[in-house]
């Protein structure tokens, strides 16, 4: 009995404390550490929803806009002549019916003559002949080829805009349209955030443009109606980047963003009801408290087991030193003894935790590999995070390639051989691609494209990306003396355009590719398309950057399919055809 006295009060005791609170405390400072941690990056993500969710409203919107600006575009293509012209009474009073939105059109000639107005609730007009060039939408689409006016209230109460355009030439004249903006209710109606989130549109005044409830914006500019929205727009200003807080007209705190809409000017404004947009972050915290309950339980019942059989610790070591060696390294010795066996137990953890990570960044890096050039893996990688792959606007040098006559080729020769050529074709130029740290964004069948200069930054871009294109040349060269040994008819031909691009991912969630979009990309595979065998084409900012290291040479000025106009190109010079290797 003195015995199982001395142990239940004496070691007993000693190691249930030490080993009880030796795993409370840590968890309990991680259980609030993880809850701090968590709700911010609750938080964060809350943030990023509501600005992609504003952004996406911001889209639909420019889409309404631009889908009018669009039609009113092909109104404005033909000069206009001294007679009347019946085809555009036709064209206009069809868009009258296609695009509801609209209540008049007036076509204005080059001269600033009215020559038709067509209208839902006035008298048609044919051939007045009203001098309108001193009319301000006249003369703010003349300045600015598009231009629209500030949001008026029709009897004060429906909210109309108008939107002049002028086209390409003087002597096509000006279509200048009255836009009832009450039907923006269709788009701004269909948007929702969450369960009970919404959007409206304000214009630069801060007047309500669209609104789910139309009743509200049929007040027109009514202060009284106008102020809790001012007062949802002022709060987004104010936070910036954070999410904004305030509340809505119904007295409702909401969590708020928005976004532009370029050309009226406006912003769309999405706001949530704090308590659906942060149910999340309190699920989040409520989840950790049980968390933390349940670990203080299990450590109590936890330090009595083992205070119980002190020798566990010591099966519990050779056991995990066994999985561990065997390369289990996802495997943790669980001992709470608050001792030298702990603090072993602890570091063959670490020591677990080490090969799991190397192992786990090893096996990240090869999958990268498989989708991202090297130079983009090795970054993602070293950065920690994929940010250097989210769209940013950078200048960069697109290089498009590609054999000509491999179509008819393909279409002729035997699977093995095609697959020979490729093989061959992709191994030469796979190396100068690697060497020269360009990011191979995509390649189909036997084209290439390009980038350099993104997403890592190098000094000189266009000579590097000429010296580049003079190597891959001369090195298919090479490959091409000995097909057409073999009878293959194939050429190579590449394009060089520089300018700034936006860059970025891009792709479904299981799938991304880093890619670039702009004109320098169309220009590039426009120069590609025009690009004969042994040929490299670049436009004047390429030619302009490497004329004092490389023989650039003008072929003439070359109009491109997609281009209203010519471009000057340039063909880069490098050595004679060279001898089969």
């Amino acid at each position: 009995m003195a015995g199982q006295h001395l142990r239940i009060h004496g070691l007993f005791q000693k190691y249930f404390l030490v080993l009880f609170l030796a795993v409370v405390m840590p968890l309990t400072t991680n259980g609030l550490s993880e809850a701090w941690f968590g709700y911010r990056d609750q938080r964060t993500r809350l943030e990023q929803l509501l600005g992609v969710e504003a952004r996406s409203a911001g889209a639909k919107i420019q889409g309404f806009v631009d889908g009018i600006t669009d039609q009113l575009g092909w109104l404005v293509q033909l000069p206009w002549t001294g007679e009347p012209d019946e085809r555009r009474r036709i064209d206009a009073l069809r868009l009258l019916r296609q695009v509801p939105a609209i209540v008049s059109l007036t076509l204005i000639d080059g001269n600033g003559r009215e020559r038709l107005y067509v209208s839902r609730i006035g008298l048609n007009r044919n051939e007045s002949r009203v001098d309108r060039s001193a009319d301000v939408a006249v003369a703010g689409a003349r300045s600015a080829g598009l231009w629209y006016s500030k949001v008026n209230y029709y009897r004060d109460s429906e909210p109309y805009m108008t939107i002049a355009m002028a086209g390409n030439r003087p002597s096509v004249g000006v279509v200048v349209a009255e836009v009832n903006l009450k039907l923006i209710w269709d788009v701004i109606a269909a948007i929702k955030i969450g369960q009970t989130g919404y959007a409206f549109v304000l214009d630069e005044l801060g007047r309500l443009v669209a609104h789910p409830d139309i009743s509200l914006v049929l007040r027109g500019a009514d202060e009284t109606t106008l102020a809790p929205f001012r007062e949802v727009w002022e709060a987004v200003r104010r936070a910036g980047a954070d999410v904004a807080t305030s509340r809505n007209a119904s007295g409702i705190a909401v969590a708020a963003a928005a976004a532009p809409v370029t050309g009226p000017h406006w912003t769309v404004v999405i706001e949530q009801p704090l308590s659906e947009a942060f149910r999340p972050i309190y699920a989040a915290l409520w989840r950790t408290v049980g968390f933390l309950l349940v670990g203080v339980a299990i450590a109590g019942l936890m330090a009595y087991a083992l205070a119980s059989r002190m020798i566990k610790p010591i099966h519990l070591l050779e056991e995990g030193t066994e999985r561990i060696g065997a390369g289990q390294f996802g495997h943790r010795i669980d001992i709470r003894t608050g001792d030298e066996l702990q603090r072993l137990a602890e570091s063959f953890n670490a020591m677990a935790a080490g090969l799991a990570e190397s192992q786990e960044r090893q096996e990240r890096i090869a999958k990268l590999k498989r989708f991202l050039a090297p130079q983009v893996a090795e970054l993602v990688d070293r950065t920690g995070d994929d940010d250097v792959l989210e769209g940013r606007r950078t200048e960069v040098v697109t290089v498009f390639c590609d054999l000509r006559g491999f179509t008819a080729f393909s279409a002729r020769a035997t699977p093995e051989e095609v697959m020979f050529v490729l093989s061959e074709y992709y191994d030469a130029l796979g190396q100068i691609i690697t060497r020269y740290a360009a990011t191979l964004t995509s390649f189909s069948g036997d084209g290439l494209m390009l980038l350099i200069n993104a997403p890592v930054s190098v000094a000189e871009p266009a000579l590097r990306a000429v010296d580049l294109a003079v190597e891959m040349q001369m090195s298919v060269q090479k490959l091409i003396v000995g097909w057409q040994e073999r009878g293959y008819r194939i050429g190579f031909g590449m394009g060089l355009a520089m300018g700034p691009a936006t860059v970025g991912r891009i792709g479904y969630e299981s799938r991304f590719d880093y890619t670039a979009i702009g004109s320098v990309v169309n220009l590039a595979a426009r120069l590609c398309a025009s690009a004969s065998d042994r040929e490299i084409l670049a436009d004047a900012t390429v030619a302009e950057a490497v004329k004092d290291k490389h023989q650039v040479h003008p072929i003439g000025m070359r109009l491109m399919k997609g281009y209203d106009e010519a471009f000057l190109v340039y063909r880069v010079a490098f050595a004679e055809r060279p001898e089969a290797s």
